[in-house]
């Protein structure tokens, strides 16, 4: 079975804390943070973390143009949280000098499930991943509000005030889910994302 290489974004956010998740799920796990680093690479996950910043250091760094190319391409391509955000078409409450790499045909809302202060776990149950429900940590996520026909829901929250919000999205080779696998343990998003990519190589 070949080892797939997968970058992480790293221009900002939890890039660490994927590193180690997408190496505990059988990847070559690297950092990207220039296009000859992205050129290297057989898919890439966009971290949480802040996503207008990482709309600006996306240009300071001249990643814009490589990331969509790649998208266009068919590269695989898994964004959390902000990443999440930075995959979407359309971003709601979001600033009007921020654009993300717009590949999933979906319209999500920036800090949906409130600031910091409400940032919660929850169980989440995502289609095509085996065993108990995820447990799930929202940290300022988005929520999808809408999806495109090409798009497959995958999880929605299942109890308490945001129940049924989508929370986990496919669009052929880039996922997105509003929370943070990376923070639990739990390599199971990782492992379907490794498989992903081995699967398009």
């Amino acid at each position: 079975m070949t080892t797939p290489v997968i970058g992480v974004l790293a221009l900002q956010g939890d890039v660490r804390e994927h590193l180690a998740a997408l190496a505990g799920a059988g990847a070559d796990a690297r950092p990207v943070r220039r296009p000859a680093e992205l050129d290297a690479v057989d898919g890439l996950v966009i971290p949480g973390g802040e996503s207008t910043t990482m709309s600006k250091l996306a240009d300071i760094f001249e990643m814009r143009e490589p990331v969509d190319k790649r998208i266009a391409s068919g590269m695989p391509v898994y964004g959390s949280c902000a990443g999440m955000i930075m995959l979407a078409g359309e971003v709601l409450d979001g600033r009007p000098d921020q654009r993300g790499f717009a590949g999933i045909d979906m319209t999500v809302r920036r800090n949906a499930f409130g600031r910091q202060v409400d940032s919660f776990e929850a169980p989440v149950e995502i289609t095509g991943v085996g065993g108990e429900p995820f447990h799930a940590v929202f940290i300022r996520a988005p929520w999808v509000e809408r999806v495109g026909a090409a798009v497959e829901v995958l999880g929605r929250v299942t109890s308490g005030p945001a129940a049924g919000r989508i929370v986990a999205v496919r669009q052929g080779h880039l996922l997105a889910t509003s929370f943070h696998p990376e923070l639990t343990g739990d390599l199971r998003l990782h492992r379907y994302f490794v498989d992903l990519v081995r699967a398009a190589a």
